[in-house]
């Protein structure tokens, strides 16, 4: 049986947030992969882009996810291209229900709007644009590597995460 959840889905859709108070009513360890791989590489993940591009970061990513996917108990929010490379979600799905917050291109543009710095795949001057290109070419990832889907564009977190408990309760395969 699983004890571990895994957030998936675009920046902006509220892994973090979401992945926070899951954890907590859970009992759970929370993680945070972006930010354990920042910490391991002594630098913001915008830093790690500018140095070493989108494949150096996924590397690091993978490797990171490889270190966090086989604990116990604990509530994992990944970073939006996780679900890039399939090695990521094979290593996720040994111990993990993944878990997919969705969210529309418009709710995720004014969710980011106030973090252009920290998200360099929006560092772009069409960010509405990008948004919906990114996510017209991730949604089939997404939706494959999913157990559960659950659309937060119209949810405060509080909703968001009781509708979790509530899908994990009927999926087979969880034990909290």
């Amino acid at each position: 049986m699983k004890t571990n959840i895994a957030l998936i889905g675009f920046m902006g859709t509220g892994k973090t947030a979401v992945g926070r108070l899951l954890a907590k009513k859970l009992d759970k360890q929370f993680i945070e992969l972006d930010e354990l791989i920042a910490r391991k590489a002594g630098q913001p993940i915008p830093e790690i882009f500018r140095r070493e591009g989108e494949t150096g970061f996924r590397e690091l990513e993978i490797e990171t996810t490889r270190e966090v996917a086989g604990r116990k108990n604990t509530v994992i929010a990944c970073g939006g291209g996780i679900v890039l490379n399939k090695i990521n979600i094979d290593r996720l799905r040994e111990e993990c229900v993944i878990v997919c917050l969705t969210a529309s291109p418009e709710v995720i543009l004014k969710r980011t709007s106030g973090d252009k710095d920290s998200r360099p795949l929006l560092a772009v001057d069409d960010r509405s644009r990008q948004i919906k290109e990114l996510l017209q070419y991730r949604k089939p990832y997404y939706e494959r590597a999913a157990d559960i889907i659950v659309n937060t564009s119209r949810l405060k977190t509080e909703a968001v995460v009781e509708r979790i408990i509530e899908k994990l309760r009927k999926h087979e395969g969880y034990r909290s």
